[in-house]
């Protein structure tokens, strides 16, 4: 770790990098072409709104009481020479149901300090960590709240159950850094693991288990190098999946008033670790072919002690584009790592380019059978969706498509069990669906059973919802 001599000059010239980048963020500039991710379908919404009793086609199953929530960028002013869709303004999209009815859609923005100075409100209340203070990623239940998330240095915000924000909150204080956008929870414990990084700490990452109670119990340091970008991690009955993989901080980046600084990096060994969860111990760390991972599927242990780890895997990440992710190789794949060895074994599932997947939560960690993922277009700077989801039954091989047909790209979709005893796949799947070609949308709830036949329900909104990352169900009474 970096003596205090260091971590004060590192400081120094962090605080004045930041200053150079700031006065070249907002440099006039001759833009060649618009940013993908400022018009089109992913143009900002520039306004807050609330549909009372939406239209229904279908029936919505009547055990669906809660909320759909769903966080994503949507900036209230941006630069299009040097904005990155990864660091716009949050903007929360909900949907409450109940008795088989769609009560509302709302959509609001996360306030921050640019976001309520831009709406002309006080800011709102809670501790930030610093200066950055944009949440856009993730929205979830945990602990009777529901929390906003980012990664690489924002505080959670706590939202309530209309879409408002109540504070920026550092789980009543006991989070003494950044948290992530991607924690995981044991389904026998209730406890949330996260691996977690600042862009401002070049040499260290850090485990975080948040208790079921919504307070910190344990917070690790991981010594690194070179700042990398770890969106994602994955559990086990043993182990927390730490991507160490060559996608890091970029000073080059950063002063040319870049608004995500970071990139690919062949100067950074690609690895993968494994941090013993339950009692201290060695991080094993394995190399693995230089890739990265945005998003793991799912991973557990064998029974021969390997373990098995599931993910959309990219070629390289943020070689190229300064707006957005793009790469030339996206599969889904199976790693089968050995903890003995240290070595990596990286198998195809599906050739076929795909992203953001789920699965029932309830196997996290353990060995399961089902996951579902959108198919995308390879090497889009736009990450443009395609019209299909994908279903792979990981047990026999085969892969189901449901396509929703021209012009219709649906978002990441949530797998929600029919009941707390159900079987793995007997539940729904549900998300937003954006109509490109008249600048409406769909929510849409699937048979996860009957995944390539119609909807069982839509939920027509007079309201246009632009591509955005990551949602979840939020049952009444949990969040």
């Amino acid at each position: 770790m970096a003596s205090q001599v260091e971590s004060f000059i590192r400081k120094v010239v962090a605080e004045g990098a930041i200053k150079v980048a700031e006065f070249n963020r907002w440099r006039p500039r001759v833009v060649a072409k618009a940013n993908p991710f400022l018009i089109g379908i992913h143009e900002p919404l520039g306004d807050e709104a609330t549909l009372e009793n939406p239209e229904v086609t279908g029936t919505i199953p009547p055990e669906l009481d809660g909320c759909y929530l769903r966080n994503g960028p949507n900036p209230i002013e941006a630069n299009p020479a040097t904005y990155h869709w990864f660091l716009g303004d949050g903007m929360i999209h909900g949907l409450r149901l109940k008795h088989g009815k769609a009560q509302w859609y709302k959509n609001r923005w996360v306030r921050t300090s640019s976001v309520s100075k831009a709406l002309g409100e006080p800011p709102a209340p809670g501790t930030r960590n610093g200066r950055f203070d944009t949440v856009n990623t993730n929205i979830l239940g945990h602990a009777g709240k529901i929390w906003a998330l980012v990664e690489a240095g924002g505080f959670p915000v706590e939202i309530d159950g209309d879409l408002e924000t109540v504070a920026h909150n550092p789980f009543a204080g006991t989070l003494h850094g950044a948290f992530t956008a991607h924690p995981h929870v044991d389904p026998d414990t209730g406890e949330m693991h996260a691996i977690c990084y600042d862009a401002q700490i070049l040499d260290a990452v850090r485990y975080v288990v948040v208790g079921a109670d919504g307070r910190v119990r344990r917070d690790e340091k991981i010594a690194v190098e070179h700042g990398p970008s770890i969106h994602d991690c994955a559990i086990t009955e043993n182990y927390v999946i730490v991507l160490d993989l060559p996608v890091t901080f970029s000073m080059k980046s950063l002063l040319a008033g870049q608004d995500f600084p970071y990139a690919w990096n062949p100067k950074h060994r690609a690895r993968v670790g494994l941090l013993p969860r339950k009692h201290p111990g060695e991080l094993v760390w394995c190399e693995v072919a230089p890739c990265y991972v945005f998003h793991p599927a799912n991973a557990y242990e064998r029974a021969d002690g390997k373990i098995v780890f599931d993910a959309c895997v990219h070629d390289t990440m943020f070689a190229q584009n300064a707006h957005g992710p793009v790469s030339a190789r996206l599969a889904f794949e199976r790693w089968t790592i050995d903890p003995v060895t240290r070595r990596v074994n990286r198998e195809v599932i599906d050739p076929d380019a795909q992203e953001f997947p789920r699965i029932d939560q309830r196997r996290t960690g353990k060995p399961y059978r089902f996951a579902y993922a959108l198919a995308v277009e390879n090497g889009s700077a736009e990450a443009m969706p395609q019209t299909r989801l994908f279903k792979h039954d990981l047990e026999t091989g085969r892969r189901e498509v449901h396509d929703f047909g021209p012009n219709r790209l649906p978002g990441e979709f949530t797998f929600v069990p029919r009941s707390a005893g159900s079987a793995e796949d007997d539940g729904w799947l549900m998300g937003f669906v954006l109509n490109a070609k008249n600048g409406t949308a769909d929510f849409v709830v699937l048979d996860a059973q009957n995944f390539a036949g119609p909807p069982q329900a839509e939920v027509h909104l007079a309201r246009r919802i632009p591509p955005g990352f990551h949602g979840n169900w939020v049952a009444s009474g949990t969040g």
